[in-house]
């Protein structure tokens, strides 16, 4: 009978502990339901806004450089100074451009001496043969009457044919002349303008942020010896994504953190939104500028924006971390007699806090899941832990 009694004791412990292991399978184990966190979809103000990463630039920058090649001979202005529009601030060596264009000068009066020349022989040409002409004339009419002989008419009129050769030859000489004085004017001009491109003056009031060229420094054509920025341009050219930049226009409020200062938040608004965007990383330029522009500005410095979007009223929300992609598409998981089950959904615009708008799948007061203790599956038994 003792023995009988151990083997019962015994088999009743086997049974218990298979069932507690197997209790312990079904609700803590691998067989245990998924535990999940609801929430629900219901209707609310959706504050949209768009977030993007860009750098501090100035929209007006100016590199000043020679329009030919040149030696520095002098740089006025260092990095940090402020210039007022037409500053001189460098000079080039203009080497014998002084001589030629005195030599130009020259030339020029030279020119225009023979053009006075050249008037005076059309105004004596011109005497000649008027003289030459009234002459020729008399002697046909002596001739017709008898009183000269018809050669000594032919050879007043030749000696007329002449006169008139020879001031057609002053015209021509004085002509010339003229398109001398205008050549060389121009010729004298042009070194003029070669020697006034050697001054570099600032196109614009700024201030200097690069000073790239020192005195005896070769430099070429389009070389820039300085660079300057008007400080009343500075924005911030940043990208945002294409998903969040639909709704983003120029008079937009938005909101500027700087890398220095990341405690402070500085009021902007969006003042270009540019056409193309960038195909390969699916973002938009969009340009903002300070309300007011901070003390101390560093560009190519990184910066972050926020531009706020007119808000979304009466829009059926619910958390973005619901939002899952699976093979059916995008959708949301949603518990059906305890049992994981996907819907699809359409998605609208989401807000920077988390919130995303559903246009389609879901009604007012649904419950979706939001978290799992593990990756979900089409019927999967789950359990939920939360609202």
């Amino acid at each position: 009978m003792r023995i009988n009694r151990n083997r019962v004791l015994l088999a009743a412990a086997v049974l218990a502990l298979a069932a507690a292991a197997a209790a312990f399978a079904l609700t803590k184990g691998p067989f245990a339901p998924i535990q999940v966190t609801l929430a629900e979809a219901k209707r609310a103000t959706l504050k949209l806004s768009a977030f993007g990463i860009g750098t501090v630039e100035a929209r007006l920058a100016y590199a000043v450089g020679p329009t030919q090649a040149g030696r520095v001979l002098k740089v006025h202005v260092d990095h940090g100074d402020r210039v007022a529009a037409g500053q001189l601030l460098a000079e080039l060596d203009p080497v014998d451009l002084a001589e030629r264009i005195g030599g130009g000068d020259s030339a020029l009066a030279r020119a225009r001496e023979t053009v006075r020349a050249a008037e005076a022989q059309m105004r004596e040409a011109a005497s000649r043969h008027k003289i030459a002409r009234a002459n020729a004339d008399r002697y046909r009419e002596l001739a017709q009457k008898g009183f000269v002989s018809k050669e000594l008419a032919e050879n007043r009129q030749n000696e007329a044919d002449v006169t008139r050769a020879a001031t057609d030859a002053a015209q021509a000489s004085h002509a010339a002349a003229q398109r001398d004085v205008e050549r060389f004017a121009r010729e004298r001009d042009a070194l003029a303008k070669q020697l006034g491109n050697l001054r570099l003056v600032a196109p614009a009031a700024g201030i200097v942020v690069a000073r790239l060229a020192e005195p005896g420094t070769t430099v070429v054509a389009g070389q820039a010896v300085v660079r300057l920025v008007d400080p009343n341009s500075i924005w911030v050219r940043a990208r945002v994504d294409q998903a969040r930049a639909g709704g983003v226009q120029v008079g937009h409020a938005a909101e500027i953190v700087l890398r220095s200062a990341q405690r402070t938040r500085l009021a902007a608004r969006v003042t270009r939104v540019e056409i193309q965007s960038d195909a390969v990383t699916e973002e938009r330029i969009v340009n903002v500028e300070f309300a007011e522009n901070p003390a101390l500005l560093s560009l190519g410095e990184l910066a972050e924006i926020t531009v706020r979007l007119p808000d979304l009223k009466d829009a059926l929300v619910v958390p973005g971390t619901a939002l899952k992609r699976t093979g059916q598409g995008q959708g949301v998981w949603r518990i059906e007699n305890g049992r994981a089950r996907f819907h699809a959904a359409r998605i609208g615009a989401q807000s920077l806090d988390g919130e995303t708008e559903v246009l389609e799948g879901l009604a007012p007061g649904d419950a979706v899941i939001v978290h799992s203790s593990a990756p979900l599956s089409e019927g999967a038994r789950v359990r939920a832990t939360g609202p």
